[in-house]
């Protein structure tokens, strides 16, 4: 089939999938389009990306950026102020209930201070800043729940269709090829494996808690929904498949195995014993990890070296270059400057990450840093607790967000920027004071 076909029929497919959630009156507010845009953009390429005027070096474009990005970025964060700013909220309230987080956004702009280059992290920050917004901006809608159900669908909507047109009809935007070996794999409307692998999580996360638990009556067979639902988890297995990642792929299972085992009758009957499971779980996981390298046995499983493709390698490498312990080089600084370069000659061009979360953190914004991410999660799971007794879909919705960010960020780092697993976290964990949040569990 030629590629302009392809692209063709995609296009086509997608608008009669949009055009069925609009018929099932599932439809957005149009405030929610704010944050679906921001999702997208993030969770594939940026509009500079898109039409290929990012800057030709790739330290310009990481220090720097897009222009066009810039401003599309800026409209998005002024429309998401604007909904808030006709939205009645306790900021009060909302302060209070969500202190942790409120703090690490003011410890990071104050990191500021002391980082190598203000003006350009504070740029970063402000983007980081519109994360928030985005959150707010769907947690403040009437039905947030539901809300974020529908923005989730109509992301794998565009996401998954486009990712296997690209992969299969251009390569040259959809395939990638390792360094090491040339072996290729799927990257779809995304610029690497990674990113596809985490687009395929976020998704199957939302199917799974659909087909799982979102359902009051059961499993209720509707053929045009399910037919196209079932569809597009197929596009996850498979994109999962030729995206070779290992990280995202153990994620989604043990998403999966986490909804699992709230369906069962003694989970039900007692929620918090979900909660009791995971931290035993967790303390056996260090246990045999300590005692008969348990860590290494998962690895090798998923089809890993024990080196993580070098990560490790270059974990010990960064762990030595860290400049301040307590305090970091200030918030998302350490790759800037010389040390960017020297860093590129260590491990390879265009790499901006420590592929570690924790790690990342650190090298940022020190221990203060990865302490308030384990407040942040600490405090989210309490809140989480207290609503499994109260609505327990949406509150596992939750905990499985957060439990599988705590995993992910062992081998990725997502705890900060334009990253839709950093705004799943914020969703999970932060509170709207409850008179100005009207949440109920509509079936997506």
């Amino acid at each position: 089939m030629p590629p302009q076909l392809a692209l063709f029929f995609c296009i086509v497919f997608i608008g009669y999938l949009f055009w069925m959630c609009h018929k099932k009156k599932d439809g957005l507010s149009n405030a929610l389009w704010i944050p679906l845009i921001w999702m997208f953009l993030a969770g594939s390429r940026t509009v500079g990306q898109w039409l290929n005027l990012s800057p030709s070096s790739m330290m310009e474009a990481y220090h720097e950026g897009s222009p066009i990005d810039a401003v599309v970025f800026s409209l998005l964060i002024g429309g998401g102020l604007f909904v808030l700013s006709r939205r009645k909220i306790g900021w009060g309230l909302f302060l209070t209930q969500n202190k942790w987080v409120c703090l690490y956004f003011l410890y990071c702009v104050i990191s500021i201070t002391w980082c190598e280059y203000p003006f350009l992290v504070f740029k970063k920050w402000t983007k980081e800043l519109g994360v928030l917004i985005m959150v707010l901006v769907i947690l403040t809608d009437r039905r947030p729940f539901k809300a974020i159900g529908g923005i989730l669908k109509r992301l794998a909507i565009l996401w998954l269709p486009l990712s296997i047109v690209l992969f299969k009809y251009y390569p040259a935007l959809g395939r990638g090829y390792t360094i090491s070996s040339g072996v290729q794999f799927a990257t779809g409307v995304t610029t690497g494996k990674n990113e596809l692998g985490k687009l395929c999580l976020i998704c199957g996360i939302y199917f799974s808690w659909k087909f799982l638990l979102n359902r009051k009556k059961g499993f209720k067979w509707e053929w045009k929904e399910n037919i196209t639902d079932f569809l597009l988890m197929g596009m996850i297995v498979w994109l999962l498949h030729f995206a070779q990642s290992a990280t995202s792929f153990f994620c989604l299972m043990l998403a999966v195995s986490l909804f699992f085992m709230s369906r069962r009758t003694v989970i039900l009957q007692k929620p918090d014993r979900l909660i009791t499971l995971l931290m035993v779980v967790a303390a056996l996981f260090l246990v045999l990890d300590t005692t008969v390298d348990a860590r290494n046995i998962i690895i090798e499983f998923l089809g890993r070296d024990k080196n993580l493709t070098n990560r490790v390698y270059m974990w010990d490498a960064l762990k030595g270059m860290a400049v301040n312990p307590i305090i970091g080089t200030g918030y998302q600084s350490f790759w800037l400057g010389e040390r960017l370069e020297i860093l590129w000659e260590i491990t390879a061009p265009g790499i901006n990450q420590a592929h570690n979360g924790y790690l990342e953190q650190y090298l940022n914004l020190g221990y203060i840093g990865v302490f308030f991410i384990g407040a942040i999660i600490l405090s989210g799971v309490i809140k989480i607790r207290r609503r499994l007794h109260v609505d327990y879909p949406l509150a596992m919705l939750r905990l499985c967000i957060v439990v599988t960010v705590i995993i992910y960020n062992y081998t990725e780092a997502s705890f900060y920027g334009l990253n839709n697993m950093w705004l799943l976290l914020l969703f999970a964990v932060i509170e709207i004071p409850e008179d100005k949040n009207s949440m109920d569990v509509t079936q997506q």
